[in-house]
């Protein structure tokens, strides 16, 4: 007999694989990314529903997932096979919105933890369904699961009634594909009508790729077309490579129509139950339909976790080139500053006005206040010079469009102006500690120290005689060492406010989460695994 590798290696493998995976982020609206989110989620699923708890609970019940589309009589199957009413049916559409799960009395304690669809909350209620809280019904049912206990179910065997895997309410389509992923057996169910449907036989085409237990329920058959339709569906099930697939046809009966909420007869759903009767209670059944599922999940990650892996490269490549366009933008605009403050496009307009009125119209402090004011215009306009060139950049990016591009910030300029005035401050507090320094009776006033060491500064060659007036009130020396202090302190300013204003732009970005070493990580973990079960 087959048996289920259950060593503690190969659950701490998938484990680690599990949290590489819930650690990926997929934010960019690039090409295939939507597959690869769904991918994503179907994995989390299937690890955490399924994978890791029945590797660590072989003997517990097994769990039938009955799914299909709507109006397909999913619940009133259920609800057959289980004796009575336990999941409600109707004529609206979808019915089922939130999950039901029925097992035997005895086998309440696997269910009643988080052994299983650990997201979801229990809820007991073997006869008041009316308790279940209104956030929890309708297309909000996704984290309620509703748990109830039948003696007439065999011990091992779970079903749970899952909403529709074709309605209209996204939340109850992605919840059906989560459930089915918990699944040890699939019990997929259609009618004669919609047998041929895209969705349920895009369901089947992955439980296949998974080589997934899967049994098919043909269900409302006119008695009259039971052969037709039978041999028309086992055809399309062969040309689809599912030929083996274990196959039930339910006759149309009054039980199933007018709403379908009355029980089915007994005869109409024995073959069906003795199956998973047979598949929960004989140990050979049991362990192959366990290891079946579960080698063909992990079989499964060869193939997903590198395609998953090569999205997430293709995220964090489109992260870098929004990065980087950024990064581009500022440096490019850090050295036009720098090549313009050479040129002293500082000394232009009210400051340039100031510079030619000192020390007659101007006096050192209005200097110092309009050179300031100069140089935070300057950086302005860099800024909004740097956010033109990322908008161009990222225009021509599909991955921006989640992002806003750089606009007018509106707030940029008070930030500049604020940083202006504190390097002003900090250049006074320099010339200060200068004069100090002097062993002189007659120091020059450390305001007028200040205006010419900012004109020196920011004027290039129009204010060399500022250097030359510097020299004659310090020395030479004293001069020369503090222009270099000055010329220091100038550029740790620029680099402060091009450096803050492009992480602000970046900020965004960051916040995406997109990692460079989560694609490693990902193939890591998957090599790890591939060693456990080899």
């Amino acid at each position: 007999m087959v048996t289920l590798d259950v060593r503690p290696e190969l659950i701490d493998a998938l484990s680690a694989l599990r949290d590489r995976v819930a650690a990926v982020r997929l934010p960019l609206p690039l090409p295939g990314a939507p597959r690869a989110r769904q991918s994503r989620s179907e994995l989390l699923a299937q690890l955490d529903d399924y994978l890791l708890p029945r590797l660590k609970d072989p003997d517990a019940p097994l769990l039938a997932v009955v799914g299909g589309s709507t109006g397909g009589g999913k619940s009133t199957l259920v609800n057959s096979l289980a004796g009575r009413q336990v999941s409600e049916a109707g004529v609206l559409r979808p019915t089922t919105r939130t999950p039901v799960l029925v097992c035997h009395p005895d086998d309440h304690h696997w269910f009643a933890g988080t052994r299983v669809l650990p997201g979801f909350t229990r809820l007991w209620l073997p006869e008041d369904r009316e308790q279940i809280p209104a956030s929890a019904r309708g297309g909000d049912g996704r984290g309620v699961l509703v748990v109830e206990t039948e003696p007439g179910l065999p011990r091992g065997l779970a079903l749970l009634d899952a909403p529709d895997v074709d309605s209209l309410v996204v939340e109850n389509r992605l919840l059906a594909a989560e459930l089915i992923c918990a699944a040890d057996v699939w019990v997929m169910v259609t009618t004669a009508s919609r047998y041929a449907d895209a969705i349920p036989w895009h369901l089947l085409r992955a439980a296949k790729e998974y080589d997934a237990t899967l049994v098919t329920v043909l269900d409302r058959v006119p008695h009259q077309m039971i052969g037709e339709v039978s041999r028309q569906y086992a055809a399309l099930l062969t040309r689809a490579g599912l030929g083996d697939v274990p196959r039930f046809t339910i006759p149309e009966l009054p039980e199933s129509t007018g709403g379908g909420s009355g029980l089915l007869p007994t005869t109409a759903v024995a073959p069906l139950l003795d199956w998973l009767t047979h598949r929960a209670g004989d140990p050979a059944a049991r362990q192959q339909t366990v290891v079946r599922t579960a080698t063909g999940v992990v079989r499964s990650l060869n193939a997903r976790m590198p395609e998953l892996a090569s999205a997430v490269a293709s995220q964090h490549a489109a992260a870098g080139r929004l990065m980087s366009a950024v990064d581009d933008a500022y440096g490019t605009q850090g050295e036009r500053v720098r090549r313009q403050l050479k040129q002293g496009a500082v000394l232009a307009g009210d400051a340039r006005t100031r510079w030619r009125g000192y020390p007659r119209d101007s006096t050192a402090g209005e200097l110092l206040d309009s050179l300031a004011e100069s140089l935070g215009t300057l950086l302005q306009c860099a800024v909004a010079a740097a956010d033109e060139q990322i908008a161009r950049a990222w225009d021509r990016e599909p991955a921006a469009k989640v992002l806003l591009a750089p606009g007018r910030d509106a707030e940029a300029g008070e930030r500049i102006g604020m940083r202006a005035r504190r390097w002003r401050r900090e250049l006074d507090e320099l010339a200060e500690e200068e004069v100090r320094e002097l062993d002189r009776n007659a120091a020059p006033e450390p305001e007028t120290v200040s205006a010419l060491l900012a004109a020196s500064l920011l004027g290039g060659r129009r204010t060399r005689t500022a250097g030359e007036r510097l020299a004659e009130l310090l020395g030479a020396q004293s001069a020369l060492r503090l222009r270099d202090r000055g010329a220091e302190l100038l550029a740790t300013y620029i680099d402060r406010v091009l450096h803050g204003e492009r992480d602000r732009r970046l900020a965004p970005l960051e916040a995406l989460g997109v990692a460079p070493e989560s694609q490693a990580e990902l193939i890591a973990a998957l090599s790890v695994l591939q060693k456990e079960t080899r």
